[in-house]
């Protein structure tokens, strides 16, 4: 039992890690590619570059809201 304590905390601090806010911009930017590759509604050259953008999108937006604080 304590090593699958171990276990998951480990991934816990390594997904998570400091900011859970981060880790939530992330995922989103993740699922909202993954949502528009498995719809087809553009092409993979531009579902790429769009999913890395919203991901740098979504990761300044996350830090804003930790410095406005």
């Amino acid at each position: 039992m304590r090593f699958l304590k171990g276990f998951g905390r480990f991934w816990y601090d390594f997904i998570i890690g400091d900011d859970w806010k981060i880790a939530v911009a992330v995922v989103l930017a993740l699922a909202v590619t993954l949502g528009v590759t498995l719809t087809g509604l553009a092409p993979l050259g531009a579902v790429t570059v769009v999913g890395g953008l919203l991901l740098l999108v979504f990761f300044v937006v996350s830090l804003v809201i930790d410095v406005r604080r």
